[in-house]
């Protein structure tokens, strides 16, 4: 119910040190030569460069990293969710397969809860054929992922297959490794992004007076081996075609990666059916300025020691509304207490802490539901947002007047659960 960590040793901190001097000599070699990047490009960089980057050599999950995840606190954050695919597959008429396609899977512990769900519920499921198809782009991640969730059974697919690995879970589903969505096969598919969207490059924008011009990321020139933000002098590409006309906010970040990754998964959602859970930090088109880096569970300097911190901005949820085009339905942003209570969060921690004999498992069970739900903690840090297909939501027969009663089953999570 409650995960236990491990301490990190000294090792890692002598290799990030060395990390950052070649990710930083790197960048500043680049910048001498192009002058001043975007902050994407920055990101982009500091987080995935093949050789330096922060995602492809380390990915810092976990106590002994740089930043905790919801699933790494407690179980029961993914037996909701798996709960929460299930409920979507009976509203929509138990189709004969479905494809848990998740993105940026981290250890593969909320995947692992999931299936674990799917195990237990197996005889609701049996006549359904269902696969796991993880996106990821670290080999390092990936590694982790199979080790949890195969035991580390996995076959490497030859280059010309769109899977780069394949294995089969302990509990028996196929599952298969791509680097990029676009590489996932077509089907009716529920898609996870669980702190997914946050990691993704951003452009950041200021309102001046002679209009909107682009943050960039350039050396110091009073010390040399340091970076700084400056302005874009005249008006950029980026500020040309991301900044909205009714924009109110001086200060903008814009993720165009979000935008086409949020497109695809509509389309796919619109051809094929299924459903799309985003869970991430975010607001709905208020905040500004909410660029960050966390090393070691602290706030990190986001220019400082580049490749060795997780750098991090919430996502715009108004934003990826809008980059659906209509194809989809979407709900929420609601925050993330509302949602699990909706799920069950509470009677699910009455049942565990009925079942468990000891008290550091209590206490255990009660700290890591304080840390999901606690309005200070994550309980309004982190927000859940869905995409559906609109006839999920609409009864196509009817005019859609707010009088008009759908007999739809409700969404879970986005309203109460009311319990027969």
């Amino acid at each position: 119910a409650a995960r236990p960590f491990s301490g990190a040793g000294g090792q890692e901190e002598a290799e990030g040190a060395s990390r950052a001097t070649a990710m930083l000599r790197h960048l500043l070699l680049k910048l001498r030569a192009t002058g001043p990047v975007t902050v994407a490009e920055y990101m982009r960089e500091a987080l995935t460069n093949p050789g330096q980057g922060y995602y492809t050599r380390r990915g810092g999950i976990g106590e002994s990293g740089d930043f905790v995840t919801s699933p790494e606190i407690s179980q029961v954050f993914g037996e909701l969710i798996g709960i929460w695919y299930i409920s979507e597959w009976i509203a929509t008429g138990k189709p004969k397969a479905f494809q848990l396609v998740e993105l940026g899977p981290g250890r593969g512990t909320l995947t692992d809860d999931i299936l674990r769900v799917f195990n237990q519920l197996a005889s609701l499921l049996s006549k359904c054929d269902v696969s796991v198809h993880l996106v990821e782009v670290s080999p390092k991640l990936s590694e982790i992922q199979a080790l949890m969730l195969t035991g580390g059974k996995v076959q490497t697919s030859p280059e010309d297959k769109s899977a780069y690995m394949k294995g089969v879970s302990k509990t028996g589903i196929p599952i298969s490794w791509y680097r990029d969505i676009q590489d996932v096969p077509p089907g009716y598919s529920f898609y996870l992004a669980h702190e997914f969207f946050d990691a993704l490059p951003i452009h950041k924008f200021q309102k001046t007076e002679k209009g909107w011009r682009e943050v960039l990321v350039d050396i110091d020139p009073d010390v040399p081996d340091q970076l700084r933000f400056v302005l874009s002098p005249s008006s950029t590409p980026a500020t040309e075609n991301f900044i909205q006309p009714e924009e109110t906010r001086d200060h903008v970040e814009v993720c165009p990666e979000a935008g086409v990754i949020i497109q695809r998964l509509a389309c796919r959602i619109e051809k094929d059916g299924g459903a799309a859970l985003v869970a991430d930090y975010g607001h709905d088109g208020t905040k500004t300025d909410t660029f960050r880096g966390f090393r070691n569970h602290k706030l990190h300097d986001v220019l400082k020691a580049p490749g060795t911190a997780d750098l991090t901005a919430d996502v715009d949820f108004s934003y990826l509304r809008k980059m659906t085009q209509g194809r989809t339905a979407t709900l929420g942003p609601i925050k993330q207490r509302e949602f699990l209570k909706n799920m069950g969060i509470d009677l699910r921690l009455q049942v565990l802490l009925q079942n468990s004999r000891d008290t550091a498992t209590h206490e255990q069970l009660l700290h890591s539901y304080d840390m999901l739900m606690n309005p200070k903690k994550m309980g309004d840090r982190f927000n859940f947002f869905a995409l559906l297909p609109h006839h999920r939501l609409a009864d196509p027969d009817k005019k859609r007047k707010p009088e008009s009663v759908s007999p739809l089953p409700p969404v879970a999570g986005f309203g109460e659960l009311l319990l027969k």
